[in-house]
């Protein structure tokens, strides 16, 4: 990934959690249906998180896993700090401090999550991922991605930023808070729900779909 992008991420990690609620007005349904849809066939899943951060996802998942073996790979070194801090005494977690993107992971997994992250890579590195995740999957194993979706035509990306920002301050959230996420925002590079879609299925997955949407926020399942 981009390492500007990077520099963003470390320069937030002890403030991210703090303001997520702030930054994303439908926290509630965005991370709750990535829970719900985390289905896996054994009460101690073997369970990878993209771009983990601080571990906010992962200790969604370990209140419905709790004997889950979490491996959290994120290439913020201090975000990973964060989720040590958050999960210490906990000898069932792995923390990588890589790129996900080239990663030789060497064991399936269950379950494959992902939380605003994916949407960092260009276009052409997302299907080459979505693709190698598909690998990375034990037979009927699923992918669950809570990121953003750019809106279909202009008119609705320009209007899904102003609704972002207008849900923004009225949060709470300070001004300076505001602006630091607007920044690292401006290296986005969305796509399009339906290209998602599409890039999933060419990966190879059985069944796609989207089963939460709250503007440009959105929650995709594939299952393998």
């Amino acid at each position: 990934m981009d390492q500007q992008v990077k520099k963003q991420f470390d320069a937030a990690a002890k403030q991210y959690d703090g303001q997520r609620r702030g930054l994303i007005p439908c926290f509630d349904g965005f991370y709750g249906a990535v829970v719900e849809w985390t289905e896996v066939q054994t009460s101690e899943p073997r369970i990878l998180d993209l771009g983990a951060g601080t571990g906010l996802l992962s200790a969604m998942l370990l209140a419905k896993y709790p004997d889950a073996r979490m491996t959290l790979i994120d290439f913020s070194s201090d975000m990973l700090e964060q989720a040590k801090a958050r999960f210490a005494g906990n000898d069932r977690i792995a923390y990588i401090t890589a790129d996900y993107t080239s990663y030789p992971f060497d064991e399936p997994f269950d379950a494959i999550v992902s939380s605003l992250s994916i949407h960092h890579l260009p276009h052409p590195q997302k299907q080459a991922l979505f693709k190698s995740i598909r690998g990375w999957l034990k037979p009927g194993g699923r992918f669950i991605n809570a990121d953003q979706a750019a809106g279909a035509t202009e008119l609705f990306d320009q209007t899904y930023r102003q609704l972002w920002l207008r849900d923004c301050a009225a949060s709470g959230l300070n001004e300076d808070a505001i602006q630091a996420s607007v920044k690292r925002r401006s290296f986005d590079i969305n796509a399009k729900l339906i290209q998602q879609l599409e890039w999933l299925q060419d990966a190879g997955f059985s069944d796609v779909d989207c089963v939460f949407k709250s503007n440009e926020f959105a929650v995709f399942v594939a299952q393998a």
